[in-house]
């Protein structure tokens, strides 16, 4: 890599690789489309906060020309790399679970190029070429893959290794978490939650475009690029970590190696997958499984975090309810009867009574901006058939 690759190839907002950079008033470089929509939103600076304007905004053609020289020297190495030749990778994982590790990494010959990281998946092997997994990962809401790194010819691997952009505040858990510990009487808002929950129901829409199942939607596979709770448009999450269910094509297994392929998620995975003996997994995972998760991950960031059903320490008592209709509790800081009837929804029994992820995306948005619509009407009555446990309101 040239040493003139260097992190000015990724824009402060999206926090992904330039395709249209442009210079604002502040001096700062921007995708276009990006500043184009916060100027409308806010008019200063996001770096700055200087006043800025779509009038103002020129072409950075040295910038375009480093971003496209990067892009096209990606395209000539196929999206392959090979460890300690184009990637080092530091050693300990900062992130460890069942069958996968996130180490962090550098371009070798360019220190300075944008930040990334190593995911490696246990026991897996690529199903598709290279390049597939770039292409499928070009939304502003997935974690973006540079590609695939190769191990040296005398290893012999029983693990894949996918090379990505790195985040910078780590997984909505950690971030979560932290903001807890630092807040502890003072709950995120609506509006922010639902920022993150839009911007993850339209990378989930992109994926459903593409055919794919993300087979394990939960908080800790959601990343975080930028989190304000002042102003939530500027957050940004990504999703990461999708088509590794038993269910997806993009990855096999190779056998006696743990791997995350093996793992079903037991406290946030729909019922007909519970119940199902995996004979035919393809047939079980679908769109609307994904919407139980999603249901599920709601849930958690209602509830700061927390593990799904943490209370019951056996996963087989935990499949036992989902199974026969029991559900979460509503989480205390989800104070909307809206909002809970929708997770509700979500999560509901029978799979056709889940919504589409672009349904989801049309409620959320009402929740966000409801001066859109002349009154703001709830679409999802209550499910009776879960087993939930009421909210019970705090005494004043």
């Amino acid at each position: 890599m040239a040493d003139s690759f260097s992190c000015c190839l990724v824009c402060p907002i999206t926090f992904s690789l330039f395709r249209d950079p442009v210079i604002a008033e502040d001096g700062h470089t921007y995708e276009r489309e990006s500043i184009i929509e916060w100027i409308k939103h806010d008019s200063t600076s996001p770096l700055t906060r200087e006043q800025i304007s779509i009038a103002g905004l020129r072409p950075n053609h040295t910038v375009r020309n480093l971003a496209s020289e990067f892009q096209k020297s990606l395209s000539k190495r196929h999206y392959k790399f090979k460890l300690g030749v184009d990637i080092k990778r530091l050693p300990n994982p900062f992130f460890q679970s069942a069958g996968k590790a996130l180490f962090k990494a550098q371009w070798i010959g360019n220190p300075n190029g944008p930040d990334i990281a190593l995911l490696k998946l246990f026991g897996a092997r690529a199903e598709k070429e290279a390049s597939f997994y770039e292409q499928l990962t070009r939304h502003p809401h997935v974690v973006y893959t540079y590609g695939l790194v190769e191990q040296p010819d005398a290893i012999t691997s029983t693990h894949i290794l996918l090379l990505q952009e790195m985040a910078p505040l780590g997984s909505l858990v950690n971030v979560l978490d932290d903001y807890v510990e630092n807040h502890p009487n003072k709950p995120l808002s609506d509006k922010l939650l639902n920022h993150i929950f839009l911007q993850i129901s339209d990378a989930m829409i992109f994926l459903s475009s593409k055919s794919v199942i993300h087979g394990d939607l939960a908080c800790r596979n959601i990343l975080v690029f930028h989190f304000d709770v002042d102003d939530p448009h500027r957050t940004l999450v990504k999703l990461t970590d999708f088509g590794i269910s038993r269910g997806s094509s993009l990855y096999s297994k190779i056998d006696a190696v743990q791997t995350a392929i093996d793992t079903i998620p037991i406290r946030s995975s729909a019922p007909e997958v519970l119940e199902n003996n995996f004979d035919n997994p393809l047939d079980v995972y679908s769109e609307k499984s994904d919407m139980f998760a999603m249901g599920v991950l709601m849930w958690e960031t209602y509830s700061n975090g927390k593990t799904p059903w943490g209370e019951v320490a056996k996963e087989q008592v935990v499949r036992k309810k989902v199974i026969d209709g029991e559900r979460l509790s509503r989480p205390a800081n989800c104070k909307s009867d809206c909002q809970w009837n929708l997770i509700l929804k979500c999560m509901s029994q029978d799979c056709d009574d889940r919504p589409t992820f672009a349904e989801l995306a049309t409620e959320l948005k009402k929740f966000i901006d409801p001066d859109n619509k002349s009154n703001l009407k709830n679409s999802y009555p209550l499910v009776n058939k879960s087993k939930s446990l009421p909210f019970k309101q705090e005494e004043q």
